[in-house]
């Protein structure tokens, strides 16, 4: 079977496919495991390198999102599944209305429209957030069953996105799952648009001994997960059983919840325990990210993806673990 990683130059989008590799299969259409043969990265800009790949099943493919054909030529057969990653993130989509449309809720619906021209039920993992929530009723913890009010257009895109995934699949057109990510650590490499961004510059920085400007008061609650989860979820989303998800396929992938203080302790511990020298974190409001983050659930309710089987880190500690082992040095 082919696999298809839109955004897959990005952070995750490339771990992904690293995870594909090593697997070597996943459930198709037909509903049998059937082998992986062809991993495409489908993205506007192809990454610095392809992962090891010794069976040469991985292949780049540049395009944009929000061109029909282009999409449709990428999802050209019927033994496949897509990873729908691509996206304008938060902070880009505050700043350019347009653009987010075109890309998130455009883009969005040129993937599900070239699955549904396929023959069977395609399987398709959508990349949502918990940017879908926010306002006056959102509550403190927020679950799978708490109503939608973003109020960011990301956010927005992303609550769309969810409805239409849970209508395509209503109709038998494809067979979709929303993953709805919190706050993803520890992303190396340069900080990016998303107002996030900062959560894996704290880490990030001072562990490559540089300053860290930290934007949001400490006691801000966030929750979080590390990116090695963050692929066993998206990939245990797609192995999940379509009956078991029943009639809303958006499921919030099981996150950590704990303060900004919680993050930069745990740093700190793992930091002392290797004996690595960390560059400075210093508290320096940022007005703009603290009104995004203001907007996002403080605590996230993980039950029914833990029930379906999707992992969850065992604590900060590991994640800056599995970061130090994965990337620092890069």
């Amino acid at each position: 079977m082919k696999v298809v990683i839109t955004g897959g130059s990005g952070f995750i989008g490339l771990n992904l496919a690293r995870a594909l590799i090593g697997r070597g299969v996943l459930t198709g259409p037909s509903g049998a495991e059937e082998e992986i043969d062809s991993i495409v990265l489908f993205d506007a800009v192809p990454p610095p390198a392809l992962p090891p790949d010794p069976d040469g099943r991985v292949t780049m493919v540049t395009g944009d999102i929000t061109g029909r054909e282009g999409v449709a030529a990428a999802i050209d057969r019927d033994d496949i599944s897509v990873f729908h990653l691509a996206s304008v993130v938060s902070g880009g989509g505050e700043l350019d209305f347009d653009l987010a449309m075109a890309v998130n809720l455009d883009g969005a619906r040129h993937v599900f429209e070239a699955c549904r021209a396929r023959a069977g039920a395609v399987r398709v993992v959508f990349a949502s957030s918990i940017a879908v929530f926010g306002g006056a009723v959102m509550p403190e913890t927020v679950g799978d069953a708490t109503k939608r009010t973003p109020r960011t257009t990301y956010g927005v895109t992303k609550a769309i996105g969810e409805l239409m995934i849970n209508d395509y699949s209503r109709k038998g057109f494809i067979d979709g799952r929303s993953a709805r990510l919190p706050t993803i650590i520890v992303r190396p490499g340069k900080p990016n648009q998303a107002a996030s961004s900062f959560a894996s510059g704290l880490f990030r920085e001072p562990l490559n001994g540089e300053a860290c400007d930290l934007p949001v008061d400490p006691a801000t609650f966030m929750p979080v997960l590390g990116h090695r989860c963050c692929v066993e979820g998206l990939i245990a989303l797609h192995e999940a059983d379509g009956a078991a998800l029943g009639d809303d396929r958006a499921v919030g992938l099981p996150a950590i919840n704990r303060t900004v203080a919680d993050m930069i302790a745990a740093l700190r511990r793992v930091a002392d325990a290797k004996g690595i020298a960390l560059g400075p974190i210093t508290h320096r409001p940022d007005p703009v990210i603290e009104k995004i983050v203001a907007t996002w659930p403080a605590r996230i309710d993980s039950s029914r993806a833990l029930a379906l089987g999707l992992p969850l880190d065992d604590s900060l500690d590991r994640v800056v673990e599995d970061y130090i082992e994965d990337f620092l040095g890069e």
